[in-house]
């Protein structure tokens, strides 16, 4: 029994950390378009069934996940134009046309910002 003791005293199990609410854990973004792409494509299916909010959301977290998508800022400039916010619309037009400046649609995105 003596042995025993001294044994568990000799390698002591490190405590497990509390168990946390995954709710609760702040999201960590990497670059990851594949990510980006399903967020653009739900997004897409909200703003169709009208559900603006949703599809805004939708749009920021693909941003989150690929700030280079093209779609992404596009999609999030038309939704925000057609809930008649001009300046975050604007926003996301700019930065359309940074990422993709020779995009088919370019001259037609500078007429709308230039309104």
């Amino acid at each position: 029994m003596l042995l025993s003791i001294a044994l568990a005293a000799q390698d002591p199990k490190p405590q497990e950390p509390p168990e946390e609410d995954e709710s609760l854990k702040t999201k960590e973004y990497g670059f990851n378009p594949l990510q980006a792409a399903k967020e653009v494509k739900i997004g897409l299916y909200y703003a169709k069934k009208g559900k603006n909010a949703a599809a805004a959301r939708r749009f920021e977290e693909a941003l989150k996940w690929d700030p280079g998508s093209a779609e992404a800022w596009l999609a999030l400039g038309e939704l925000r134009e057609k809930m008649k916010d001009a300046a975050a619309a604007k926003e996301a037009y700019a930065k359309y046309l940074e990422v993709a400046p020779d995009a088919k649609n370019a001259a037609a995105i500078r007429k709308k910002i230039g309104k």
